[in-house]
């Protein structure tokens, strides 16, 4: 199937996905805190509205990223170097500044599992960070003259997704004591940050390389 990525790009795709779903951040803080403070299914119906803004943010991604390709691949071309910079960023900031986790527990009204999955939506979409970088990360595995550009990137904006899910929900399970540990062993959270540094300068330095040759 022409869709389908390579099997090292997979690869390589889907280890830099299970290190950003467990790299703490505004999403996982949404949907920790809506389970402790109203229970598991709230906190999963906030976590199924984040899924699905990565998916509208996939479908952004193709529509604009395909349209840049047949209007200018060079200017593709220098998006994917911009989005090697700003994987750098990234890492330097993770390195610098730390993960961005807490959680609170709330009691309060109970909220409709609409009104859950609304706010995992919304925090997702109106994140300036994730459409940034999403808008950078994907065309990293693409290139501007594959015919199959868009229909890989959509194949693997529903991988994200996939892949996204047994790592998110075992948080969401175990709320209480997963919350515990990240406050009190930030050794860990420690080197989430590192191996997300770590993966993403890679990407980075892969990127400006083979533009290089």
């Amino acid at each position: 199937m022409s869709f389908i990525p390579d099997t090292t790009t997979l690869i390589q795709f889907a280890i830099a996905t299970v290190i950003l779903a467990i790299t703490p951040g505004p999403d996982m803080t949404l949907f920790v805190s809506r389970t402790l403070s109203h229970g598991r299914a709230t906190g999963f119906a906030s976590m199924a509205g984040a899924l699905c803004g990565t998916l509208i943010h996939t479908t952004l991604v193709v529509v604009g990223i395909s349209a840049l390709i047949v209007a200018s691949p060079m200017s593709f071309l220098a998006l994917k170097i911009f989005g090697a910079g700003y994987l750098v960023f990234l890492a330097w900031q993770a390195i610098t500044k730390g993960s961005a986790f807490s959680p609170e527990k709330k009691s309060g009204p109970e909220i409709s599992l609409f009104r859950a999955w609304a706010a995992g939506l919304g925090v997702n979409l109106l994140n300036p960070k994730i459409i940034l970088f999403f808008m950078t990360f994907l065309p990293q595995f693409v290139s501007a003259h594959d015919p199959n550009a868009p229909g890989k990137l959509f194949f693997l904006g529903a991988i994200f997704v996939v892949l996204s899910i047994p790592v998110t929900a075992p948080m969401v399970f175990a709320a209480e004591k997963f919350s515990a540990a990240m406050k009190t062993s930030p050794r860990a959270t420690r080197v989430v940050d590192y191996l997300f540094a770590g993966v993403f300068s890679a990407f980075a330095l892969k990127i400006l390389t083979a533009q290089a040759k």
